[in-house]
């Protein structure tokens, strides 16, 4: 909150802006955010309340994804109540520390919950809101572009592309107006060196090699590597999940007419039945009684039971229905995936970074063929990993293993899966 005073007080130069950590190097979504944050907490001074407001981002983040994992029904639900439950680091990161990047996140999922809806402008704007907080997010913009290029056409991806760009320009504008070298160069700075001291993943490398621009060239061009070996196999499954969708929006209007039919047939037997209950004209005592003893004779009959009971049968109103949910798979592995490669191929982790693809790792590791054991293992371990601090020779290079396992293992399987689906067809 500190590098937003600044901005309160006037300031749009961003080389001008900074606070106790340094000068400030989030883009203007940051900025605006931790404003409001700055004034609801009395100039930063009400701690408590911050964390109350970091809590409910981080209700509020959960609620999201335990959205997508519904919808995808990929991860058993225990294991997701054990992950969550247990993270220590995730619920510092959200609730003790007050990183901008949970806040960045939070956006990210709500940009995935509209694409899943099929509503690609909030999906749009609530990811290039997400970018506005902090650039992390561009790890999944392979992977998205794709995905716009695949179900809307290269006329709705430029549509799409325009709306992030402008929401950018619109975000930065009086900051870019004032000094636009200084907020591009300030917000969205690729080549910006990390501190060794709060690396997670590279602690086994000498400070020479970790700031060394041929080692960042080099992750560089692996990530490259990743994504080329990855993508046509993520557009494979943008491609199924677009053909699915198709063949949703034919039949569920079908589905809907349908039972729309049997909703007024099941009301028209209803109707029937209580109209033939109703006397016609009104009847004396003698009459009733003798009505009433004919029908208690009916009832008691064995054939009337069986009448009844096929009526009751008959009148049970059918509902229709499949459930096209699951094809939700088909969007969310890759997206992770590709955010998964750009992670492990990341220059520096700090341990706010956590929080990027916490949420993601459950999902990706029962995208794998690995038991049920090795899986909650290699949870484990990676909790390990980020929970150690000062982090050692030893968590980096395990986390490293973990990573690489993961990979490795979606890799696998989904080459599998794509091999057998081309074949059947």
């Amino acid at each position: 909150m500190q590098e937003c005073e600044g901005f309160l007080n006037g300031t749009l130069d961003y080389s001008k802006l900074r606070g106790d950590t340094g000068p400030l190097v989030y883009p203007a979504g940051f900025v605006y955010i931790y404003s409001i944050f700055y004034f609801l907490t009395n100039h930063g001074t009400n701690i408590k309340l911050a964390q109350y407001i970091f809590i409910f981002i981080y209700l509020l983040l959960l609620t999201l994804v335990l959205r997508i994992y519904k919808k995808t029904r990929k991860v058993p639900p225990y294991v997701l109540v054990i992950t969550i439950l247990t993270s220590y680091r995730i619920h510092s990161i959200h609730v003790l520390r007050m990183f901008n990047d949970p806040v960045a996140v939070l956006f990210l999922y709500a940009s995935l919950n509209f694409f899943l809806d099929s509503k690609w402008y909030l999906g749009s704007l609530f990811y290039s809101l997400a970018v506005s907080i902090k650039m992390n997010i561009l790890l999944y913009a392979p992977a998205l572009f794709f995905f716009y290029l695949v179900n809307l056409g290269l006329k709705g991806t430029i549509q799409q592309l325009l709306l992030c760009g402008v929401t950018q320009l619109v975000l930065g504008m009086p900051f870019l107006l004032v000094a636009p070298i200084a907020y591009i160069k300030g917000s969205f700075d690729l080549g910006r060196v990390f501190n060794h001291t709060w690396t997670v993943n590279y602690r086994f490398l000498d400070i020479k090699t970790f700031e060394s621009k041929f080692f960042h060239l080099t992750l560089l061009g692996i990530h490259m590597m990743l994504l080329i070996l990855c993508l046509p196999m993520c557009i494979k499954y943008f491609q199924s999940y677009c053909r699915l969708k198709y063949v949703q929006r034919q039949v569920q209007p079908q589905i809907d007419a349908k039972n729309r039919e049997n909703k007024k047939r099941a009301k028209l037997r209803k109707d029937i039945k209580s109209n033939l209950n109703q006397p016609d004209e009104i009847l004396s005592k003698e009459q009733e009684a003798f009505l009433n003893s004919f029908e208690a004779m009916l009832k008691n009959s064995s054939q009337k039971s069986k009448q009844d009971k096929v009526i009751k049968e008959h009148e049970k109103e059918k509902h229709f229905s499949i459930n096209f949910d699951i094809l939700s798979q088909l969007f969310i592995l890759p997206m992770f995936l590709v955010n998964f490669i750009g992670i492990v191929c990341a220059r520096s982790l700090h341990y706010q970074f956590y929080s990027w693809y916490f949420h993601t790792l459950p999902y990706l590791l029962w995208c794998t063929n690995y038991s049920v054991i090795v899986r909650f293992l290699i949870l484990a371990l990676i909790e390990l990993c980020w929970n150690t601090y000062p982090s050692t020779d030893i968590t980096s290079a395990l986390l490293h293993v973990c990573h690489i396992s993961i990979l490795y293992g979606v890799y696998k399987k989904m080459a599998i899966e794509l091999n057998i689906t081309s074949k059947l067809t």
